[in-house]
């Protein structure tokens, strides 16, 4: 059976739109359409109006090209406005068998255990770490026998303002949003490879206005960042210093930036505000301005990859896409930046079909958002639907009766597995002092009971004797 399916990217420069069918798992792109961005500023719409146009642009050409009517699709959002937050969650498994339901279960207690901003809303629950009983690092629980399930979360939110301007905007283009996806997780679905994941890998997404970054380390992002800072800096950074128009700027860029290697040769360049005139710029003075922006950059970016305290888990090194890429030399001026860490620049892949206008790192956002609809996402994933995403052959009914959803783990489930993981520890207490021979509690002994601070069940006990 055929599907067809849509994403689009909304960046800061250009709007993307990218039809494809899958059939048999492969992605096949049938149309495409590519548009100026209007109303978007460094990731963040800022008029609705010019956006929607924009978006309605890229959407048309991408629909005759694909002889296609979708209006269903999956969004990208910039990294921007989001943040991750670590949760974890702890469930007890009555059956001993651990299944897609337990899964869900566990990952749903570490969104309700999360300390989510009321300004921000869920965007990705992303497992890194799985726990059955003692045993920890377990890349896949399913089918484990266990008596206990531990999650520890990557969980990512984006400000509720940003996601609603966002979404207006695409209705207003005439399009449902299905999934919205952070554009440096799309960006990494398109790129890296499964050894790189395997050795764990940062993934930077250098675009027009903005630089994204990811850290995949164990089986999922562990950590993410951005820069506002893109090509277009450049762009801004020769304008000023040559004192030429930026349309001239861009131009230079495009034709002269190396990062390499300088030339003395002179150009003539018009002036701004008096284009009837020229003035004689040495390449060299070009080659100064783009090196001095693109090592601040990477220097910023590097600090990050400091601060996370993950930089020595990277055995595969970096990755580097978008359009800023593109600038001669970018790798090997990376890899002295980093430090001697593999760098490679990496081109979206994956899919079939991919126009030549395609095959550019520019488009290694809206290519992995065709990917994330197709299935490329995390072993296991709940979405911003609240949904559990997973690559498991659980029939349709299976999901109906259990209804994959944030919504079915009520506060009574919670409720019940608090009172059981607190009445075990209490048992085991009072069984090793032999003090009482039947046990039995109320609410006050059970909030009174001295659980580690950081456990996840203590603060609904304190919440519950308040309500009570």
């Amino acid at each position: 059976m055929t599907e067809t399916i849509l994403a689009i990217d909304i960046g800061s420069t250009k709007v993307c739109a990218i039809i494809a069918e899958i059939e048999n798992d492969r992605i096949q792109i049938i149309g495409h359409g590519i548009a100026k961005s209007q109303g978007v500023k460094k990731g963040n719409i800022t008029n609705i109006e010019l956006a929607s146009k924009a978006i309605k642009k890229a959407l048309g050409d991408a629909k005759r090209i694909a002889g296609s009517n979708i209006s269903t699709a999956t969004i990208s959002i910039s990294s921007t406005y989001a943040k991750s937050i670590k949760s974890n969650g702890i469930v007890n498994i009555p059956s001993k068998d651990v299944g897609i339901k337990e899964i869900n279960r566990v990952m749903q207690t570490a969104l309700y255990n999360a300390n989510i901003p009321t300004e921000y809303s869920l965007l990705h629950v992303l497992p890194y770490n799985f726990k059955v009983d003692e045993q920890s690092l377990i890349d896949d629980p399913f089918g484990m026998n266990a008596n206990r399930l531990e999650v520890d979360a990557n969980i990512i939110v984006a400000q509720k303002s940003s996601l609603s301007n966002l979404q207006k905007a695409i209705k207003a283009a005439g399009v449902e949003v299905e999934n919205i996806v952070v554009n440096g997780y799309a960006s990494l679905i398109s790129t890296v490879t499964e050894d790189e994941k395997e050795l764990n890998v940062a993934v930077i997404d250098m675009g027009g206005q903005t630089s994204n970054l990811v850290l995949h380390v164990g089986n999922a992002i562990r950590y993410s960042d951005f820069l506002a800072v893109g090509s277009n800096h450049i762009t801004n950074d020769l304008s000023m210093a040559l004192h030429t128009p930026l349309q001239v700027a861009e131009n230079v860029k495009l034709r002269h930036a190396n990062l390499i290697e300088s030339y003395n040769d002179t150009i003539e360049l018009p002036i701004i505000g008096d284009e009837r005139n020229t003035n004689s710029v040495s390449l060299d003075t070009v080659h100064n301005v783009i090196v001095s922006r693109v090592e601040e950059t990477l220097l910023l970016l590097k600090k990050s990859i400091d601060e996370s305290k993950l930089k020595e888990q990277l055995g595969g090194g970096i990755v580097l896409t978008g359009g800023m890429t593109k600038i001669k030399g970018i790798r090997e001026y990376a890899q002295m930046i980093f430090g001697g860490m593999p760098v490679r620049v990496a081109f979206p892949s994956k899919v079939s079909g991919l126009f030549n206008e395609l095959k550019d790192p520019s488009f290694a956002t809206v290519v992995g958002l065709l990917l994330y609809r197709a299935g490329h996402h995390t072993e296991y994933e709940i979405n911003i639907n609240q949904n559990l995403l997973h690559s498991k052959g659980i029939s349709e009914s299976f999901a109906e009766d259990h209804s994959l959803q944030l919504s079915d783990i009520r506060l009574n489930d919670v409720v019940e597995d608090t009172k059981n993981e607190i009445r075990q520890r209490k048992e085991q207490q009072y069984v090793a002092k032999k003090e009482k021979s039947e046990i039995g509690f109320s609410l006050d002994e059970l909030s009174s009971n001295p659980i580690e601070e950081n456990n996840p069940f203590k603060k609904f006990t304190n919440w519950a004797k308040q309500l009570f």
